[in-house]
């Protein structure tokens, strides 16, 4: 039986892959139908009729049409949605609103439609069959599959469902792999994170485990409870056909070298682009880690050069006006009814044809108190080189501006959690400053010029980090741990976490 669904696998992944393929050279052309398409369904709905839709004929007339927003310029709209209105932001109602963390507002609501939801289900499907093509490797099909995610429980509001985004795509599991799927729903919909993840392990410790996905820092946490329960030197002696970890949402080279260790060997990776507002992109290579931009789902996509998105006289870019290496802010339209939408992620395109990109962090998630401004990415890489030049491992870290210290000038505070004991601070300060010295000019400047001092290092004990989500409500499922603020507001709270 296996032998034919390794074959139809096979066969199928080179039918979607070279249909994928053939597409690369007309994706910006496809991006423009998908605008257009998007506008047509929409003419009538609320949106629509407050933006004269009936008047675009072209991008430009898109961008002097409707600006550019954010969530909590979309809160209105969003609110008569909550309230049971229909056609107001897309034809009829969403099926779902996903629940995610808010700014201002609290807790956000995106809208998930009919439409939209294939996006989330096909792009992770195709995400599989790239892998499978270019590899050969069905092996991951034979055994059992776990995405550690959160809870499927929804909740229903004026014929609206509510809940997190990897709980409302638990749903809509193909029935084909639903009987290889771990958790049981009963576990998958424990609401207490630790008590959770103690069922979750009961339920795959003796189960012939291929595939695992989830949030690099959740997952570390179940492959550490694996080994105590199981006495196991590593996660390999356990699950000895494991061969695919996928992942998304956050980088994962600073939680590598502590996977391969738990792990006892190093095994293949998917990375994943998710959001509730759209799946926007995927890797689609062993060969190089940037994600291919997913043109021809139902979304249309903007960008801005972040160096000109704060002064708002910014120009909005196409598919086809973009260029490689440039920074820039992504907006998204989509068929989930979202317009010129802002989500907030900086990305930034590695090759053109095809699209492919690199996420390189959160716009609003950098440090530019002294007009630095470091991003994500540059911190992610420093940490991640740092661990292999001196051989550490490190469970989690941030890092916020020290503004006003007691005396001495100004610095960036790294708050980190190591896994290694009795580690020289001094030295890995300095290593680590020279790394964001080299990445970001500017920061170097500032040293150089000592309006900052170099890095300081505070040492959060173990399982601080795990701590403090707790502590503020937010372990777990697909909350993360920011990497950077410009603020002191997240490490304020782990001041009690510190060794």
């Amino acid at each position: 039986m296996f032998l034919f669904k390794k074959l139809f696998a096979k066969i199928f992944a080179f039918f979607v892959v070279s249909k994928i393929k053939r597409s690369y050279s007309k994706a910006a052309e496809i991006q423009i139908n998908t605008l257009k398409s998007l506008i047509k369904k929409a003419k009538k709905t609320n949106f629509g009729i407050d933006h004269d839709f009936y008047k675009i004929k072209s991008y430009l007339d898109y961008t002097n049409s409707v600006p550019v927003r954010d969530y909590e310029d979309m809160k209105g709209y969003i609110d008569k949605i909550q309230e049971g209105s229909k056609n107001v932001l897309w034809p009829g109602k969403p099926k779902y609103l996903a629940k995610t963390s808010g700014t201002t507002s609290g807790v956000k609501y995106i809208p998930i439609t009919n439409e939209s939801m294939p996006n989330h289900i096909l792009s992770s499907r195709n995400a599989l069959l790239f892998y499978i093509n270019e590899t050969g490797d069905t092996s991951f099909l034979k055994g059992k599959t776990i995405f550690i995610q959160g809870s499927p429980v929804l909740q229903e509001m004026n014929g609206i469902f509510l809940g997190r985004l990897s709980g409302i795509v638990a749903h809509h599991v193909p029935s084909y792999l639903k009987k290889n799927n771990l958790p049981s729903v009963k576990t998958n919909s424990i609401e207490d994170w630790e008590e959770k993840v103690n069922e979750i392990c009961n339920e795959t410790i003796n189960e012939n485990m291929t595939t695992i996905g989830g949030i690099p820092s959740w997952v570390q946490m179940y492959f550490e409870k694996l080994l105590k329960k199981s006495s196991k030197k590593n996660i390999m002696d356990l699950f000895k056909n494991l061969s695919l970890y996928i992942y998304g949402g956050v980088n994962f080279s600073p939680y590598e070298k502590t996977f391969i260790k738990l792990l006892g060997k190093k095994i293949n990776t998917i990375e994943y682009y998710p959001a509730s507002e759209g799946f926007f992109a995927y890797q689609n290579s062993q060969i190089e880690r940037s994600l291919l931009l997913q043109y021809n789902s139902g979304i249309f996509y903007e960008f801005i050069k972040t160096d000109e998105f704060d002064s708002h006289n910014y120009t909005r870019y196409s598919l086809a006006n973009v260029d490689i290496g440039t920074n820039y802010v992504l907006v998204v339209t989509s068929n989930a009814g979202l317009w010129a939408y802002n989500t907030g992620d900086t990305v930034r395109f590695t090759s053109l044809i095809p699209p492919k990109i690199i996420v390189t962090g959160r716009y609003k998630h950098f440090i530019s108190a002294f007009g630095e401004h470091v991003i994500s990415e540059e911190v992610e890489q420093s940490i991640s080189e740092l661990c292999v030049e001196k051989n550490i491992e490190i469970i989690e870290f941030t890092v916020s501006p020290m503004v006003n210290p007691q005396k001495g000038l100004p610095y960036h505070e790294w708050w980190i959690e190591f896994e290694n004991s009795n580690l020289d601070l001094e030295d890995i300060s300095n290593s680590l400053d020279s790394k964001i010295q080299k990445k970001n000019i500017y920061y170097k400047d500032l040293i150089e010029g000592r309006v900052l001092k170099k890095l300081k290092i505070v040492e959060v004990k173990k399982g601080g980090f795990n701590l403090y989500m707790k502590s503020i409500g937010k372990f777990g499922g697909q909350n993360k741990v920011p990497k950077l603020s410009n603020d002191r507001v997240f490490v304020g709270g782990l001041k009690k976490f510190s060794k």
